[in-house]
């Protein structure tokens, strides 16, 4: 194995070109090829036969595994796993020798993982500490913290999330505790006899805000996600009266996933809290109460945004 100047391991057998710049502690292992205008950070391991072309930039503490190769506009932010024989793309119409002004730009954002064998079309973007299962397609953009699997690619859960418990085991007098803070899960009074059921909900006894807001959800398909977002001073309830649907909630250091599949059930969240709402049954009716009017100002919809908010 040979040693560069900048503190970089080469193996004999690898190819890097002059004018590639790879920083301190990173291994290059046996047949990969490295371009003049590659940009590779410290700490990386590239696995034999890897390709990187020239417009690609690598971060810090990237893992790239065997297989895998890299064409211009791919860009590998720091900490990013990328498994044995992932497919890049960044071209939506190539043709043999015609190529276009700019290659699409494909962004893997900070701690993503993306597995074995997935295939990532181009100028996507793949959020920030998301999971990428084996085998994937990924058509769209990857929301951050996300798990997609399945061709086309969808989300089917969230990195260290914890799932709470049945609602069946709330009652009407109480209200499950949540790790996430101020987020409550609230058992409403359901009246039930012979002629059917009513629900009841009192604003300022059952919530801790009066409504001045309400719009409902419906005809969502499966593998679309609603919300991903979160409000500097808005109040929300959240009721499924029809059908199902699953809704993280998180505050920037706890995670949880609550299921709402009952009328007299509902999820109160407060601001400064991030809300993902997926995995809506074909029947699921959504009904949300806000404390605020519509104002655009008021939403946070970006994750990074968000934390830096919380955190702030």
């Amino acid at each position: 194995m040979n040693k560069d100047n900048n503190g970089a391991f080469i193996h004999p057998q690898a190819l890097v070109e002059p004018g590639a710049r790879i920083g301190r502690g990173t291994r290059v292992w046996a047949f990969a090829h490295i371009l003049p205008g590659a940009r590779i950070g410290e700490d990386c391991n590239l696995c034999d036969h890897t390709f990187v072309e020239n417009d690609v930039r690598i971060g810090d503490g990237v893992t790239v595994k065997c297989g895998v190769y890299l064409w211009d506009g791919i860009e590998l932010q720091d900490q990013v796993f990328v498994g044995p024989n992932a497919t890049f793309t960044n071209d939506k119409h190539p043709r043999s020798r015609q190529y276009p002004p700019q290659f699409a730009r494909t962004v893997v954002c900070r701690q993503a993982s993306i597995g074995a064998n997935a295939t990532i079309l181009p100028g996507l973007q793949i959020g920030k500490n998301a999971m990428v299962g084996a085998g994937a397609v990924v058509t769209r953009d990857v929301p951050a913290n996300a798990v997609v699997v399945g061709n086309p690619a969808r989300i089917v859960g969230y990195v260290d999330t914890v799932a709470r418990a049945s609602a069946d085991t709330v009652t009407a007098a109480t209200s499950e505790p949540s790790t996430v803070k101020g987020v409550r899960l609230i058992r409403l009074k359901n009246v039930k006899d012979m002629r059917g059921e009513l629900c009841v909900m009192e604003w300022q006894r059952d919530l801790p805000f009066a409504p001045r807001r309400t719009f409902y959800v419906f005809a969502v398909p499966n593998i679309y996600v609603r919300g991903e977002h979160a409000h500097k001073e808005c109040h929300q309830f959240l009721v499924c009266v029809h059908g199902s649907l699953s809704v993280v909630v998180d505050d920037g250091r706890h995670r949880e996933e609550y299921v709402l599949d009952q009328p007299d059930m509902g999820l109160y969240l407060p601001p400064r809290v991030w809300g993902i709402q997926y995995k809506f049954t074909p029947d699921a009716v959504l009904m949300v109460f806000a404390s605020h009017e519509y104002d655009a100002a008021d939403y946070i919809r970006e994750y990074d945004e968000f934390l830096a908010f919380v955190r702030g």
